[in-house]
């Protein structure tokens, strides 16, 4: 599942190369996922100029110059591409057909991405946003006994980190993902959110230098410690693995468990 580092870069070269189209045809070809009807697609985003493409925690919003917004959740196979002329992506969910002839699809093997229209404001920050700081960060863990990687990834939370890049942080931070939250040291607190904030920037311009023209997928071949090929992180600790929930947790013995 593409996560906030992937998504920075995706929005920004879908604004580049879509905001200012006049949107001609919106059509939803699989409505499995979206509570919304097709006609309202229709009725909302036809006709309508589009005025900029960006990333909203783990989801990414197409914004119209009359205000309406077309919200996109990738989930974990969802993916952009472009077309001229005519359509003929497999696995399409959703189309949209802009007047000068190109087009932009929503694709899904397994039919999971989820498009809408104007979905609610979040309440919970964005990971990236000033407020997510140390103190911010201590009140969230203070207030449960949770581990400490499921409260980074739990969206109600922090928006924009996933699985991967939870792992990422805590290890820059030095601190175990089993640790339970409300024990973390206020000095640790203040090493996670500096973590956060360098973690998630640095795979952005990773991203970027890579993979410039990234409309789609999710780049982790340099990750330093959620990576399946890799044996030791750069400090030569052995990455030991467990599987947590419905994915694995990437570790070493050099972050500090607090219980």
């Amino acid at each position: 599942m593409p996560e906030l580092p992937d998504l920075q870069v995706i929005s920004s070269n879908l604004d580049k190369q879509f905001s200012g189209k006049k949107i001609e045809t919106v059509t939803l070809r699989n409505p499995k996922r979206t509570k919304t009807k097709a006609a309202e697609f229709k009725r909302v985003l036809e006709g309508q100029k589009l005025k900029t493409i960006y990333r909203e925690g783990k989801e990414l919003r197409f914004q119209c110059d009359n205000g309406n917004v077309l919200g996109v959740h990738l989930m974990l196979h969802g993916a952009f591409a472009t077309f001229q002329d005519n359509a003929g992506q497999k696995h399409t969910i959703l189309e949209i057909h802009f007047a000068d002839d190109s087009g932009l699809a929503l694709t899904d093997y397994q039919g999971m991405a989820t498009p809408s229209v104007n979905p609610p404001e979040p309440e919970a920050p964005d990971a990236l946003s000033k407020t997510v700081n140390a103190r911010f960060l201590k009140e969230q863990l203070s207030a449960t006994r949770s581990r400490i990687k499921n409260v980074l990834v739990n969206q109600h939370i922090i928006r924009g980190i996933g699985n991967a890049y939870a792992d990422e942080i805590l290890w820059d931070a030095r601190i175990s993902p089993f640790s339970i939250s409300d024990k973390i040291p206020q000095d640790k607190v203040k090493d996670l959110a500096h973590s956060i904030h360098k973690v998630l920037t640095h795979a952005e311009k990773q991203i970027r230098k890579e993979h410039p023209d990234l409309i789609s997928g999710e780049i982790r071949d340099f990750l330093l410690i959620h990576h399946p090929q890799k044996e030791k992180s750069p400090t030569g600790a052995p990455i030991e693995t467990k599987k947590t929930g419905g994915g694995k947790t990437y570790y070493t013995k050099e972050q500090q468990l607090f219980s």
